[in-house]
């Protein structure tokens, strides 16, 4: 995956705003979207994002960069994701990006699909990797699925 800033991260007035609330940044997913509106002197889609970028990274394993994913795929809270399969994201995730995904993103979705609908904070998205293996081995890739590889946009 290519690096790049993480356009969901807080801006340094956020922060001091946040401060000033007396809100800890872990504390963030405990507060509503408009809450963080009114708080932050922000839009109702900026709030949105901050949110659910935070409670994306409250799953074990899932940092800033998959956030994202999620978050430019049109999810912005966990309960958004409790019907929906790790294959089913991961192939919505290569549509949108247009290339195909490095394997252990699948295992992320497949993890944040299992936090969404159980709450388990003992997993981390390594622990999927066998139960991506299993089901690809007899169920290939969609023949949708983009053709280049992720690498090849580096």
């Amino acid at each position: 995956m290519s690096k790049k800033s993480n356009r969901y991260a807080l801006t340094a007035a956020e922060k001091a705003q946040l401060r000033k609330s007396r809100i800890a940044l872990k504390d963030i997913v405990n507060h509503p979207v408009g809450e963080l509106q009114h708080i932050l002197s922000t839009t109702e889609q900026r709030a949105k994002e901050i949110f659910a970028s935070y409670q994306f990274q409250s799953v074990p394993s899932i940092g800033a960069r998959f956030a994202e994913d999620l978050i430019a795929m049109g999810y912005y809270a966990l309960d958004e994701l409790k019907h929906k399969t790790g294959v089913e994201l991961i192939d919505q995730l290569e549509q949108k990006m247009g290339y195909w995904i490095d394997p252990c993103v699948e295992d992320q979705c497949r993890l944040v699909v299992h936090f969404a609908n159980t709450g388990d904070v003992t997993k981390q998205w390594w622990h999927l990797t066998a139960e991506r293996k299993a089901y690809r081995a007899p169920h290939e890739y969609p023949t949708s699925r983009p053709q280049k590889a992720w690498f090849e946009t580096l």
